[in-house]
């Protein structure tokens, strides 16, 4: 059966790596997004979702300026959670299920271990509050949800810390990177694929309870942000690519406008055990992308010629 899955955020790394992985998973892929889906308008969320004709809406739209946020407030909860609870109670309408992805922020990593789900959430920035209350949001507007936490994002797309320290590379020798708050770096094409097979399962068995509910999805290991850098860079080196010397330092040395948890690794036992989904370690996964990138450059510039695929 092919499912028919609605995405919000159209140009967003997650709702880019669903389109890809989709065909592979039987599902097509209708993405939502300004100017016909505006999630700050919420009473049209509702008409725009119904004319997709979804088996399950996947809302990867998010606000995501962590430090803007904190002067953005009112823009940040607008999108994250007054917007996810009109998607939500769309979807209840419909008879559809409906994903919501959220992030290790609405936790203060003050713990000395991985974050389980019945951990209570207490967010130290905006960002982390509003994704909180869209978590509650969509509890409440919908009982047939899944809400997925992960973390550490980056793809082949957009903006993200990957792409970030790959460009620095080309110009720096040495990179100062934060080494005192960990987590778990988290590819965004392995997210898809973990949210298709979850979406899979929700279709397959819609009374069953136990696949609702709040679950923790990232890559398999941990990391610092500096050992993150690290890698990125090793996988570059070793492709004859531009790489840096990582300089390690504390937060404290790069103060930002929001505060960030130090400890940001989740718990993936329930998800593994429920939806049976174990993303790839973290390690794997940074290669594959760093390889793509740099074979993607090397396509532009006229240095791989006669590629095939």
């Amino acid at each position: 059966m092919i499912m028919r899955i609605a995405v919000t955020g159209r140009h967003g790394q997650v709702a880019r790596a669903l389109v890809e992985r989709a065909s592979a998973a039987s599902a097509e892929i209708v993405t939502l997004a300004r100017p016909e889906f505006d999630l700050l308008r919420p009473d049209d969320v509702f008409t725009s979702l119904k004319k997709t004709g979804a088996d399950i809406v996947i809302n990867a739209a998010a606000y995501t300026a962590v430090d803007l946020a904190e002067t953005e407030a009112s823009t940040a909860q607008a999108v994250n959670a007054t917007a996810a609870a009109a998607i939500a109670d769309a979807a209840r309408a419909l008879a559809i299920p409906v994903i919501y992805i959220s992030t290790d922020y609405v936790f203060d990593g003050s713990l000395d271990r991985s974050y389980r789900e019945d951990d209570p959430p207490q967010p130290i920035n905006s960002y982390g509050r509003s994704k909180y209350d869209g978590e509650q949001a969509v509890t409440a507007a919908n009982p047939d949800h899944a809400i997925i936490r992960t973390a550490w994002v980056y793809s082949p797309f957009g903006k993200n810390f990957l792409r970030t320290m790959l460009s620095l590379a080309t110009t720096k020798d040495e990179i100062p990177v934060v080494a005192d708050q960990i987590g778990s770096p988290t590819s965004a094409l392995d997210i898809a694929d973990g949210l298709l097979k979850v979406s899979r399962n929700l279709l397959a068995r819609p009374s069953d309870p136990q696949l609702r509910g709040v679950f923790h999805m990232t890559g398999t290991g941990e990391a610092s942000w500096a050992q993150f850098a690290e890698a990125i860079f090793q996988a570059s080196a070793a492709l004859g690519a531009p790489s840096a010397r990582v300089i390690p330092i504390p937060a404290s040395a790069y103060p930002t406008p929001a505060k960030r948890p130090a400890n940001s690794r989740l718990d993936g036992g329930k998800i593994a055990r429920i939806h049976d989904v174990v993303l790839p370690e973290w390690h794997n996964s940074v290669v594959s992308v760093v390889t793509r990138l740099i074979a993607d450059e090397k396509l532009k510039s006229g240095g791989i010629t006669g590629a095939s695929q």
